[in-house]
């Protein structure tokens, strides 16, 4: 297939999709997220599921090996090795030339009945490599997962007036948050990783998921990687998958992880001038919330000013 053309034209039964899901002690969220597999792949080929896990120490692997009705292939890296390596470690697990697409999903996902249809549908157009649905909250609330590409400019104005209002106007936040931006499909500069369809072709070409990120910013690096070669990404709000969340608002380690990979993938990507003011506006705004009290930014500007050996293990 030439690059930049459409899957084969095909009915949707025989579209052949492989699900590789990432788990480290997901025993309360991975039996539903199984359970939600067959249903949520009605109308396309289920041809494999892996699930790659970073050596979970509760009952991940046993409720795993307990589900019977999915054509189910465990990958164990036997350490945390983190996000990207274990989509590596289950895409290296599939045969490609066998398969159309990959969906790549948390395991505190659950898909909605015939949610795979809209994506591969989406896949099939020119130069579309990857396609991600409506998240929702358990709720069923809008969960907000599109980003503009991040700049100077954004960080700036995330800081000064907060990333949800800067979402708001016009294409002044990196975070999209207008709920109507999510009423219609269209293309993104990336999105969140919790649940993304990629093409095999796509797989083939930009390679692995880059490891140096243990979590947190990889899927930005794979999504920007995959535009850097003339890929677009999708949004396909026909498609709705429940996500139940991380815990990175919440929890100062993961904020503050995240926050730290978000500035260093900004400095590989841009010059060094660009790169200070960037890192100059994130502090600014995380150190502007952690006079309020907020514990996570204060972790994340406690990173960014005198990064521990403990979260530069994490982040390397």
């Amino acid at each position: 297939m030439e690059r930049g053309k459409s899957m084969p034209t095909q009915s949707k039964d025989d579209s052949r999709v492989a699900v590789v899901i990432v788990t480290y002690n997901s025993a309360d969220v991975i039996e539903g997220c199984l359970r939600s597999l067959a249903e949520g792949a009605r109308g396309v080929r289920l041809a494999h599921v892996v699930v790659a896990d970073n050596a979970s120490r509760d009952r991940t692997l046993e409720i795993v090996r307990e589900t019977t009705d999915l054509p189910l292939q465990v990958v164990q890296l036997g350490r945390n090795a983190g996000y990207a390596s274990a989509i590596n470690a289950g895409v290296d697990a599939l045969d490609l030339d066998h398969l159309d697409a990959v969906f790549v999903i948390n395991p505190d996902c659950r898909l909605l009945p015939g949610s795979l249809v809209p994506l591969v549908e989406r896949l099939r157009q020119p130069g579309c490599g990857l396609v991600v649905p409506r998240l929702a909250n358990p709720d069923g609330s809008l969960q907000p997962s599109l980003r503009r590409t991040p700049t100077v400019g954004r960080a700036i104005a995330e800081a000064v007036i907060g990333g949800d209002l800067a979402g708001r106007i016009g294409t002044l936040g990196e975070l999209v948050t207008d709920p109507r931006e999510y009423e219609r499909p269209g293309p993104a500069a990336w999105a969140t990783g919790a649940a993304m369809l990629i093409s095999t072709e796509l797989v083939r070409e930009i390679g692995p998921w880059d490891e140096s990120f243990l979590l947190y910013s990889e899927e930005t690096e794979y999504a920007l990687r995959a535009a850097d070669r003339g890929w677009t990404l999708w949004y396909e709000p026909a498609s709705t998958v429940e996500h139940i969340g991380g815990d990175s608002g919440v929890n100062p380690t993961l904020a503050a992880l995240l926050t730290v990979n978000k500035v260093k993938l900004f400095r590989r990507r841009r010059s060094r001038a660009a790169s200070l003011a960037y890192y100059l506006a994130v502090v600014l705004g995380e150190g502007a919330r952690a006079l309020t009290g907020r514990r996570t930014s204060r972790a994340s500007v406690t990173a960014l000013l005198r990064p521990s050996r403990r979260l530069r293990k994490l982040a390397d």
